[in-house]
């Protein structure tokens, strides 16, 4: 595939079944077809072509809610390195699996990366490796205290209203009995295998799923069935913005008095071109990340759209490109 190619617009019927596949991951052609007013020989077709050259991967969410939008306790990292040292520090970040996402800025010095651990625990990445990393010249981290808004929860604004409630999943079961665990879900050895099996590749069909798991189909189908409808079969669409248009991507840092900081984290929730909001602990109390058409709708967005929030202090960073989307391709069996 040529550079060109890479980097183009996809088409505007290809951006809206990307937009149907984050309203529902493993829809299916037929129901696709049938909201979107497509063949559905067409749009098999082009799912097909846009995942064969991973334009568009479907995958299990890295990241869950916590129960409520309560307490997750995953980290934000900021990391600025040494000139000349960016590549070797992020494929360093890349390699390990308590890192889902990494993102390189314009700077091209700073990296911003998550990082998975425990609330409260004494990470050896935090507190002894990068520290001790010569090529590290500072590190600031933000423990996540309270969730928004999710990348997995964004959604590309080109399907009409009708289209999105048609794609959108029943809510989710009220649960009987409240689940141990931060993210309040307990599963079995069943659901765990399924859920590990769907993380590279959440679209496996239910006979896919059984040849790997080694379980009948259908229980693989009830199983599924069931994940689905208590809302814990959580998927995201991995799909380079520019693709889709929006080829700015900024990371905001803002910082916000105590009793405005649950009305200006929903309010950044509920703009459209915000894939992620976050309160955190540390001196920017709220972080955000957004996706732009160009750099004039940032600037609107930030002279406009978030004034009257209570926000007294904003650092904007630009992202040059995404270094890591966890979960990595599915490798094609032997």
């Amino acid at each position: 595939m040529t550079r060109a190619s890479a980097d183009s617009v996809l088409s505007e019927m290809d951006q809206r079944l990307v937009a149907a596949l984050q309203w529902d991951g493993r829809v299916t052609a037929e129901r696709a077809a049938h909201v979107l007013g497509l063949s559905p020989a067409t749009v098999r077709r082009r799912l097909q072509a846009l995942g064969a050259d991973g334009t568009v991967r479907v995958v299990i969410s890295p990241v869950a809610r916590p129960r409520n939008g309560g307490s997750a306790g995953a980290l934000f990292l900021r990391i600025r390195v040494l000139r000349g040292k960016l590549d070797t520090i992020v494929a360093a970040l890349a390699a390990r699996e308590d890192i889902p996402f990494i993102d390189v800025t314009t700077s091209g010095d700073e990296i911003f990366a998550v990082a998975r651990t425990e609330p409260g625990s004494r990470d050896p990445l935090i507190f002894r490796q990068l520290p001790s990393t010569q090529a590290v010249t500072s590190l600031e981290t933000a423990t996540i205290l309270h969730v928004f808004r999710l990348t997995s929860e964004w959604r590309h604004q080109v399907l009409t209203v009708t289209e999105r409630a048609a794609l959108s999943p029943a809510e989710p079961a009220p649960e009987t009995t409240a689940s141990p665990g931060p993210y309040g879900v307990d599963t079995d050895a069943l659901e765990q295998a399924l859920i590990d099996a769907l993380t590279p590749d959440a679209r496996l069909t239910a006979a896919a799923l059984a040849a790997r798991t080694g379980h009948p189909e259908s229980t693989v189908r009830r199983r599924l069935a069931q994940l689905t409808t208590q809302g814990r079969l959580i998927t995201q669409v991995l799909v380079e913005p520019r693709r889709l248009g929006l080829p700015i991507e900024a990371k905001l840092l803002l910082h916000v008095p105590p009793d405005h900081l649950a009305t200006a984290g929903k309010a950044l929730a509920d703009h459209p071109s915000v894939h992620g909001a976050f309160a955190t602990s540390g001196p920017s109390n709220l972080h955000a990340a957004a996706y732009f058409p160009d750099l004039t709708a940032l600037y609107g967005f930030l002279s406009e759209d978030l004034t009257g929030l209570g926000i007294t202090h904003i650092e904007t960073a630009i992202v040059s490109h995404a270094a890591k989307r966890t979960p990595a391709p599915l490798q094609p069996r032997r």
